[in-house]
């Protein structure tokens, strides 16, 4: 089969749909179960490259959770703490290697990744899939499942939840076309891969990278690569814990990512840890609840509902004790897909913990952003190379 109708396009108006091959040959990826629309595929495909670069560059299995064609978490197959495995909801869960890197890629920004799609690098196993289906989300790419995997997938969503197979062997051509407005472009596809040799030219007085490091510098790239643009990812112990995507300004991106990095290690609170939930709370709903609890711009209305929830009042964190929890953590990596044209974005990214940063360079305040670096002792490479996707 080299063509897949699709109920509509990126929206219930844009009809008629479909994926296709443009020359005679099949379609690399074969519907298991449900029916994957658009912008699922969308997410599929480029969630698919991105997980098996992860792969490819650490030889961990690799998870991502898209939406809107951009990660909400994307993770290698590193061990949970149990902390971890607290605040992602699956202190109950057999965690494979695989499924330990889709629990981090789910739970890094669970708001985010609520109705995702999945791309998973390796072969779908049971604990992954048991972990899945408990889980609200659009549907699953992936190169293989085991049977019983696949059984558990296709019962959620009373069959509708979308399964997709995709050929491992599978390359596309080395170019793409897009059609806008139309008008077709053509470009060379971004193949290039990361490599180690990628963050040897370490501008900074600092120059000590660890290998957790090297690690956690080429996840933050291979995200950076299928993120929509302006983008940043703060990564930390194999998983990227805050992406800001899609930004005209690069502090914003920072600062959004920043944010979200700054959550999830406030999720970690003793505070949070214990808020005391309703029995029948599910876990979107105490997602939203922990959001809520973390902010200091909570409406009244919101925490009106709050004893609907808890079984008592929590009291909230103060400014003080939150920006005394966030001086704790420490050691994240920092990637972004074209230079910083201020030091602004340094001195944001110190506030959430970075120490190590790789961007392309080549700004003409290139001394102002190593000079900010230096004063925070952040060991920061110049790769040459911008990431920008759209």
């Amino acid at each position: 089969m080299n063509t897949l109708p699709l109920r509509y396009g990126t929206n219930p108006q844009q009809s008629p749909a479909r994926v296709f091959m443009r020359d005679s040959s099949e379609l690399p990826i074969t519907v298991l179960s449900g029916s994957p629309g658009y912008i699922n595929l969308l997410d599929g495909l480029n969630a698919w490259q991105l997980v098996r670069e992860l792969k490819a560059a650490t030889g961990l299995p690799g998870a991502a959770s898209f939406k809107h064609v951009s990660p909400a978490g994307a993770a290698v197959g590193v061990p949970l703490t149990d902390t971890l495995k607290k605040i992602y909801f699956v202190e109950d869960a057999e965690l494979s290697p695989l499924a330990a890197a889709y629990a981090r890629a789910r739970g890094a920004d669970r708001l985010c990744s609520f109705g995702d799609f999945i791309a998973l690098s390796d072969t779908v196993d049971v604990p992954t899939a048991k972990l899945i289906a408990r889980e609200v989300s659009d549907g699953i790419i992936a190169p293989d499942y085991e049977p019983e995997a696949l059984e558990i997938l296709k019962k959620k969503k009373a069959g509708k939840y979308a399964v997709v197979q995709i050929d491992p062997s599978y390359e596309a051509l080395t170019t793409e076309t897009r059609d806008v407005f139309g008008v077709t472009f053509e470009q060379g596809r971004h193949t290039r891969p990361v490599t180690a040799a990628d963050f040897g030219n370490i501008v900074t007085k600092s120059k000590n990278l660890p290998e957790s490091a090297l690690r956690d510098l080429q996840i933050a790239w291979i995200t950076l690569k299928y993120t929509q643009s302006n983008s940043v990812a703060f990564v930390k112990d194999g998983q990227a814990i805050g992406v800001g995507a899609g930004q005209q300004s690069r502090v914003h991106c920072v600062r959004l990512a920043g944010q979200k990095a700054d959550l999830w290690w406030l999720r970690q609170h003793p505070a949070v840890l214990s808020l005391p939930f309703r029995s029948e709370i599910k876990r979107p709903e105490r997602d939203n609840a922990i959001d809520q609890f973390l902010r200091d711009d909570i409406t009244p209305r919101e925490k009106a509902a709050w004893p609907d929830i808890f079984t008592e009042l929590p009291r909230q964190l103060s400014p003080d004790e939150k920006r005394a929890w966030l001086d704790g953590l420490t050691d994240v990596a920092l990637g972004s897909d074209a230079f910083f044209p201020f030091s602004d974005s340094i001195h944001r990214a110190a506030a959430s913990g970075v120490k190590y940063i790789f961007e392309p360079g080549g700004s003409t305040r290139d001394a102002d952003v190593i000079a900010a670096a230096d004063d925070y002792g952040m060991v920061m490479a110049f790769t040459g190379v911008r990431l920008f996707h759209h």
